[in-house]
């Protein structure tokens, strides 16, 4: 947490300001100063509630280990986003995973170097794999991809299974700010979302909102139930970051704004029934489901197949509040935004189908 105010950002990026917070972060000694800073704006469209800048630094005299480039993150200039990401206290929830969490799960993130916010202004500092593939959402995932995103998920819940009373302040699905925030963005964003995506959904999804909106406090509750854990919250394919080589991890989870406590599944439906190719989810999910149950197993975690299968249903229906909330109430004017969230829309509907989830109402 910032004991001193943040300049705004990027224009703050300059090299008097890295210097400092490089120091307190013992990334570079007293005797050496950032001298140059090249900014290269990276991610348009991809992070909507933020924004990415690659900082390639120059310094006074060679540091060992003092890293080349970092890859700045900051808030979206954008106000509409912007707000949204405060109503849901996206910033601190970050900033805060990167500061307690992240050092108790072997799932793999980019290194914070620093971690810094104040108010609605915010800074992480982050390890640059830029030599790794990012996912996209456009394309989709393969089976290698989804079964990556699968097993990195298995590290991250069983780290935290049934054991998240100390880290309360992370939002609870049911009950929480979040919760009431999911219900009124579900609300206020259904119709934008046909009309925007309408060519994505069928005629009775495009009419489902008064149903879905009175069912939703109850599956909120439901992702709620034991067994808890914590949650990303926005597992997608723009938000991993693909090994390319040997020495590489095979993936690593990047954008920690949405942590969630609450079932497990949630993650996985989201990915599975969001990024995935239709095609593969359709051909794979069992053994993908089964692949997170065995992750999990391999970590001292009982949650038998026949539950996590269940859970799985509950939680892709639940996921519809996602859509309505992302797809509705999110600038979409971008062009890239735009095509990911119609592929999105375009899965989850999908899915839908393929489950007959709409008789689970």
């Amino acid at each position: 947490m910032s004991r001193a105010s943040l300049p705004p950002f990027p224009a703050g990026l300059t090299p008097a300001y890295l210097t400092a917070v490089l120091r307190t972060a013992q990334v570079i000694p007293d005797t050496v100063a950032v001298i140059g800073v090249e900014r290269q704006q990276v991610g348009v469209g991809v992070g909507m509630m933020s924004e990415l800048s690659r900082l390639v630094l120059q310094y006074s005299a060679p540091v060992a280990q003092a890293p080349a480039s970092l890859i700045a993150k900051y808030p979206s200039q954008n106000a509409t986003n912007r707000g949204v990401a405060m109503a849901f206290n996206l910033y601190e929830r970050e900033v805060r995973y990167f500061a307690e969490l992240e050092p108790l799960t072997t799932a793999i993130s980019p290194k914070a170097y620093v971690a810094e916010i104040e108010d609605d202004n915010f800074l992480l500092l982050l390890e640059d794999l830029g030599e790794y593939r990012t996912g996209d959402q456009i394309e989709g995932a393969d089976l290698a991809d989804s079964a990556a995103a699968v097993a990195e998920l298995a590290k991250l819940h069983g780290a935290f299974w049934n054991r998240v009373e100390a880290i309360d302040w992370i939002p609870r699905i049911h009950g929480s700010s979040h919760a009431d925030n999911m219900l009124a963005g579900t609300r206020a964003g259904w119709q934008n979302m046909v009309d925007v995506f309408g060519a994505e959904l069928t005629d009775e999804i495009a009419a489902w909102q008064p149903a879905f909106s009175d069912a939703l406090p109850d599956l909120q509750r439901q992702m709620n139930a034991a067994p808890v854990t914590l949650i990303h919250g926005d597992y997608r394919m723009e938000n991993f970051l693909f090994g390319t080589r040997a020495d590489h991890h095979r993936l690593a989870i990047i954008d920690w704004q949405g942590p969630l406590l609450g079932r497990g599944m949630v993650d996985v439906a989201l990915v599975l029934g969001q990024s995935t190719r239709t095609d593969v989810r359709r051909e794979h999910e069992r053994a993908l489901v089964q692949q997170y149950v065995d992750g999990l197993q391999a970590l001292g975690v009982d949650y038998p197949f026949a539950t996590a299968w269940e859970d799985y249903l509950q939680a892709m229906l639940y996921n519809w509040c996602y859509v309505a909330v992302v797809s509705g109430t999110l600038d979409a004017s971008n062009a890239r935004a735009f095509a990911w969230m119609s592929q999105m829309v375009a899965r989850q509907v999908a899915a839908t189908d393929d489950h007959r989830l709409m008789e689970r109402l």
